[in-house]
């Protein structure tokens, strides 16, 4: 009898719990194919929004910025993150474990208040605000996702294997290249792709080290929405759900390729 209640009440949780996160979802889903301006009056269905989303310069300029922010930060996280993950594996430091932690913090601290250490630090520096702090400050964030993955493929890694390639003659980065490498691939790309949906969807840490003359898309939905939700940010939104939910997918995909 308890069993059957804690299975209902656990039911009746997870429930509760998915139309919560994925109802508003669809709500900006649907309202993205309403003819009404006004988002709480529906209609009829139209792709009028899309296509006006499509001839709006700001809103392809900005799209245009969020790409390559997102191509170069998960492009030197994949590069960072990898090398950091095969060298953690080699070493037996007694800090190794608290270096580990300390690696995956920047995901763990809360976004503000890292966005406010990256402006503060850039603007010591004498970094001028624009694409390269943007990159830097995504690069640093991004990291710790490739590094967890690549971390967990290289647990599986029979070490056997790069010691055979040495015994017959190869160098340590010949056995890297055609060894390690071709083993971790699948975990690399699966920590670039989360990494590159994490930078192409934030908005707190690139509102606080961008400058007056780069816009990124997630910016730029976000000040629109001070004066007022329209049919075209929804068309927006729904365009950039489909992708995240694509790279994420992707990413989950390649990941269990490579645990397998």
């Amino acid at each position: 009898m308890k069993k059957r209640r804690y299975f209902r009440f656990s039911t009746l949780y997870q429930a509760v719990l998915l139309i919560l996160m994925y109802v508003p979802i669809l709500v900006v889903i649907v309202y993205s194919f309403n003819v009404s301006k006004n988002t709480t009056v529906w209609g009829g269905w139209t792709l009028d929004w899309y296509r006006k989303m499509a001839k709006n310069r700001g809103l392809l300029e900005a799209l245009k910025n969020s790409l390559v922010l997102a191509l170069l930060s998960s492009g030197a996280a994949g590069i960072i993150g990898t090398l950091g993950a095969v060298g953690m594996a080699r070493i037996q430091w007694k800090s190794k474990a608290a270096i580990e932690y300390i690696s995956t913090l920047p995901i763990m601290i809360p976004e503000i208040i890292l966005g406010m250490v990256f402006m503060a630090f850039f603007a010591m520096l004498g970094l001028p605000f624009g694409m390269v702090t943007l990159v830097l400050g995504h690069t640093t964030f991004c990291v710790p996702y490739v590094f967890m993955m690549v971390k967990a493929s290289l647990v599986g890694i029979d070490r056997s294997l790069g010691e055979a390639a040495k015994d017959l003659g190869a160098s340590e980065r010949r056995a890297f290249f055609d060894i390690t490498l071709p083993l971790i691939a699948p975990a690399v790309a699966s920590g670039m792709l989360l990494a590159f949906a994490m930078s192409l969807d934030d908005v707190v840490i690139s509102i606080f080290v961008t400058g007056a003359r780069t816009n990124t898309l997630p910016i730029r939905i976000y000040t629109q929405l001070k004066s007022g939700v329209t049919p075209e940010i929804n068309a927006l939104c729904t365009i950039m759900l489909v992708v995240t939910f694509l790279l994420v997918g992707l990413s989950r995909l390649l990941g269990s390729k490579g645990r397998r």
